[in-house]
């Protein structure tokens, strides 16, 4: 890891661990008698969070055709590991709220980042991955080096969007001629520094490379093939807002036919909508 981009990652405080929530959800579920009442037993000692993840299982995100009144019965039903990467999700959207609006635009960011991670889990549906949220967790979180770099170096996030706007440069080289590293390495470190799972780490840091991403190439080819949709029809803005170098062994990866595009591109749209409950309650 980039020595540069792991002091990044220190050097936000606020963001040295991962929230909390998180953190007690992993310690539950290692217990070896862990019920989806300890699950819910500790999602519903947070509040905001109790409503935030109630309103998206109740939504289009998932389509149950009965309400889903209560954390205990969410859990029963989406799943203990699905339920707590939600709360990362969740969680994580709330904590990088209070980032200064004249450096990074948050509303464009978090719909740039939903819209990939909706996308990455369409395209994980559709090939029938285990836990899907785990795709959606990445797709959200593939860009979060953007803010760990405003929170930590924003005199030098300035000077990386002026060297854009003066060279016409992509932002990734940007970053790396003012910094020596970049959002995707920024990112990975993050996930390290919050003890993440690997696949999280792997997909964050290899999202413009997916090839580099280990055994973890699927999670990081569809975050990517994500990211390039997003970027191209216009889903929320990040960077430079310009469409990136598109890896075509990514799309080979994934193994989707190109005339499902439109199809996928409908279900992306349906479930995105649902999605943006989680920026709006946050």
């Amino acid at each position: 890891m980039n020595p540069r981009a792991e002091a990044l990652a220190r050097s936000a405080a606020h963001l040295a661990s991962p929230p909390l929530v998180y953190d007690r959800l992993n310690q539950v579920l290692a217990h070896p008698h862990c019920g989806s009442a300890d699950i819910a037993r500790v999602i519903s000692e947070d509040p905001g969070l109790t409503s935030r993840l109630l309103r998206l299982v109740n939504s289009g995100f998932f389509g149950f055709s009965q309400p889903i009144e209560s954390v205990a019965k969410a859990v029963t039903v989406v799943g203990t590991a699905q339920i707590r990467d939600l709360a990362l999700a969740t969680s994580v959207i709330s904590a990088f709220d209070q980032l200064p609006r004249e450096v990074i635009d948050l509303e464009a960011f978090w719909l740039h980042s939903l819209a990939c991670g909706v996308t990455a889990r369409v395209i994980a549906s559709r090939k029938g991955a285990d836990n899907v949220e785990r795709f959606f967790v990445a797709g959200l979180l593939h860009e979060i080096g953007h803010l760990v770099i405003v929170a930590g170096a924003r005199e030098q996030a300035r000077a990386v969007a002026e060297r854009v706007a003066a060279t016409g440069a992509p932002w990734i080289e940007c970053e790396q001629a003012v910094m020596g590293t970049d959002h995707s390495e920024v990112g990975g470190a993050l996930m390290i520094a919050w003890n993440l799972p690997e696949s999280l780490q792997q997909a964050v840091t290899w999202h413009h490379d997916p090839f580099r991403g280990g055994r973890y190439i699927g999670e990081a080819s569809a975050v990517h093939v994500a990211e390039v949709m997003a970027h191209g029809l216009g889903w929320g803005r990040c960077g430079d807002g310009l469409v990136p170098t598109f890896r075509p062994e990514a799309w080979e990866r994934i193994g989707l036919d190109t005339e499902e595009l439109p199809a996928l591109i409908d279900d992306v749209e349906g479930q995105l909508e649902s999605a943006l409950h989680l920026m709006g309650a946050a």
